[in-house]
């Protein structure tokens, strides 16, 4: 089905597994290695890193040559994001939009609730942009490789990007019913956003994924609210919960990026959502990934949810391996340095 994913039938089987939190032999796992001679690739200067960015060519050139030349074991997938930034929608709601080294960002539109102008406008020149940066992809792409729903952030982080944070944390207080409606509409400009993208890679005979490398072969995607770091369990239970919880209903399948310590007071709410698969626990760059997590982790996994972890190395891995089950999990590993480290690991993954 995919040139660079021969087993993938096999692997998305596994997958579908992780997600419905059914028994296993062995955790998910995404191993890969570096192919033995790999082809060259010819890097190229830009003068700006916004060039860089919109250099669709030069983005699809350097992802084939990534792909055909890795390695994907077990379940690791060779998916390709096309990506414009994180709060993409928010610019396309009349947000500025910057291009940096490694990311890019949308700074505040929206000043006064009397006269919000900030409607997500899918005729805005950066959503053309990624239309054709998407299907450029996926004519790349096609018989070789996965490409991914690009990186949308509705709701909460949404409303963040194109109010400020600091000016959506006073609006909860001082103007919480134009705050809830903003949410409402929002969503309501998201989904059909979402829905063609996903339907314009499902034409192309792909399964569904996104910025993380796991594939659905039905609607999949990662609801997320990075500002509710912010804000108290109460407050985040009354104004952004509903949404997440429609946006888990929206997609078949879901895995909530829990990001950070500050995040971990939600847990509860978000653990009360029927139609959440997983979680994606990310406690921070330099942060210990695995052994402080451990009565977390079992949390999850006694409500029925699935996990995707990041062991670090061995000892992290044999932690894991030592404290649970493979039911549920997804071992997300370091890139292997060659084909027998790979099948090492996938041999020890499967002793467990």
């Amino acid at each position: 089905m995919f040139s660079c994913k021969p087993d993938y039938e096999q692997a998305q089987k596994r997958l579908n597994a992780f997600f419905n939190h059914e028994e296993t032999d062995r955790p998910a796992a995404f191993i890969t290695y570096s192919k033995a001679n790999p082809t060259s690739f010819t890097h190229k200067n830009h003068n700006s890193h916004e060039e860089r960015w919109l250099d669709f060519d030069y983005q699809i050139a350097q992802a084939t040559h990534h792909m055909e030349n890795t390695v994907f074991l077990a379940e690791a997938m060779p998916v390709f994001m096309p990506n414009l930034g994180p709060s993409i929608i928010s610019a396309w709601a009349g947000g500025p939009h910057f291009f940096g080294a490694e990311t890019a960002w949308t700074e505040p539109c929206l000043f006064d609730w009397e006269n919000d102008n900030a409607f997500i406008d899918t005729n805005h020149p950066l959503a053309k942009k990624l239309e054709k940066f998407t299907r450029m992809a996926i004519d790349a792409a096609r018989g070789k490789y996965i490409v991914g729903v690009s990186d949308f952030h509705p709701g909460g982080d949404h409303l963040a990007a194109i109010r400020g944070p600091e000016a959506l944390a006073f609006d909860l207080i001082e103007s919480p019913d134009e705050v809830k409606a903003k949410l409402a509409s929002s969503y309501k400009e998201y989904y059909p956003v979402f829905d063609f993208y996903v339907n314009l890679i499902k034409e192309a005979g792909m399964p569904i994924s996104t910025w993380l490398p796991v594939t659905s072969d039905t609607n999949m995607y990662i609801p997320s609210n990075d500002f509710s770091c912010m804000i108290s369990k109460d407050m985040f239970d009354e104004f952004f919960l509903p949404g997440i919880i429609d946006e888990c209903r929206h997609y078949d399948k879901s895995i909530y990026h829990l990001d950070g310590p500050g995040a971990i007071q939600h847990l509860d709410s978000l653990l009360s959502i029927a139609e959440l698969n997983a979680f994606q626990w990310v406690p921070g760059a330099g942060q210990e990934q695995i052994r402080p997590w451990h009565d977390m982790f079992k949390k999850m996994l006694a409500a029925g949810k699935s996990i995707i972890t990041y062991p670090q190395n061995m000892d992290d891995l044999r932690f894991l391996m030592e404290n649970f089950e493979p039911k549920g999990l997804y071992v997300h590993l370091w890139h292997m340095q060659n084909e027998n480290e790979a099948q090492d690991m996938l041999k020890l993954c499967e002793s467990w």
